[in-house]
């Protein structure tokens, strides 16, 4: 049988002064053992990465990962490791996060968040 799962990353963006950070694809759907990548686009931040966080229906979001540019790797949060997690970048203020060989435990509302220094505040979609 062939389950299917499904990546909600939510599809309404959040503005901060003139900081819009934006998420997509907005949903994803995705078979057993594929991959999912999920785009994050920072707009004007780009001396600060991003912090992925992974929230399944009526729980906290957890900390999944932070991953900023300069740096050869990801921190991971408590339970998140590589190979199945792991985050890279296209330039300053587009990241990725890659979940590998997804199963139903993947299926969840994933949200990014950065901080823009200009305005000393943390900024989300």
């Amino acid at each position: 049988m062939l389950m299917k799962l499904c990546l909600l990353i939510t599809a309404c963006t959040c503005v901060s002064g003139v900081i819009v950070v934006t998420q997509n694809p907005p949903v994803l759907t995705l078979s057993t053992g594929q991959t999912a990548t999920l785009d994050c686009n920072l707009d004007t931040v780009t001396d600060s990465g991003a912090r992925w966080y992974k929230q399944i229906h009526g729980g906290v979001p957890q900390f999944v990962l932070y991953f900023y540019h300069p740096n050869s790797s990801p921190t991971y949060g408590s339970g998140y490791s590589s190979p199945k997690f792991n985050s890279n970048h296209k330039t300053k203020s587009d990241y990725s996060l890659i979940i590998s060989n997804v199963d139903v435990d993947d299926s969840a509302v994933y949200y990014c968040k950065t901080f823009d220094s200009s305005a000393k505040e943390w900024v989300s979609q």
